[in-house]
């Protein structure tokens, strides 16, 4: 299950689709409401998105793998602490997600109409993520990838290395099974075959290169 970020609909994971699509993926791609509310309201949806492919699609010893892109990751993070359906669900990759907060966000929120309307903008500022009690389930291996190339004019305005939207060290947190950055930034990087050969290795063996 693919799961697309701030702003933006299920076309945006399209490249991806293909990319895993021929590394022998079958992927499901929902649209989700992250964009006028917080991504807890998108987790509830996905969640919903879940239960029906548990119900209908799934075979008895199957699980669903999860990918995410940017909020998507912390829509991901959200359904995991709160799904009944966790024994369903594979590995998880979070790709360039704020899973610490976004600068960006911050710097918006100084602007209290634009994250009134925007309320997924909002609710990624550091102190509204600290206030979030995601809960890892020992059964579920999750890794991050991170980009680093800063080739947007608001990466400008960010401290640290980043991908144009979300800063490196956003991405990383300790409960990662595994971590890696690659050369990408922020609207690209979820389109790279590199990217997507990246996910399959984690998917199938648990790491993103071999140790």
């Amino acid at each position: 299950m693919l799961v697309h970020g701030f702003s933006k609909n299920s076309k945006d994971m399209k490249p991806l689709q293909r990319n895993l699509e021929l590394l022998g993926y079958q992927c499901f791609l929902p649209d989700l409401p992250i964009t006028y509310q917080e991504f807890e309201f998108a987790a509830f949806v996905l969640d919903r998105f879940l239960e029906e492919i548990v119900t209908f699609d799934l075979r008895e010893n199957e699980k669903i793998h999860l990918v995410g892109h940017s909020t998507g990751g912390l829509v991901i993070r959200d359904l995991i602490t709160k799904t009944k359906n966790i024994d369903k669900i594979g590995r998880c990759v979070l790709v360039a997600s704020p899973n610490k907060g976004s600068q960006l966000a911050n710097i918006a929120g100084k602007v209290k109409l634009y994250v009134e309307i925007f309320k997924t903008l909002k609710s990624l500022s550091y102190e509204y993520i600290e206030q979030i009690h995601f809960r890892n389930h020992p059964s579920i291996e999750i890794a991050a990838i991170a980009g680093d190339r800063s080739n947007y004019l608001l990466g400008n305005l960010i401290d640290g290395k980043n991908d144009g939207r979300v800063e490196v060290q956003s991405v990383y947190y300790a409960d990662l099974k595994d971590f890696m950055i690659v050369p990408y930034g922020h609207k690209e990087i979820h389109h790279k075959v590199e990217t997507a050969k990246y996910i399959d290795a984690f998917l199938r063996t648990g790491q993103f290169l071999p140790k």
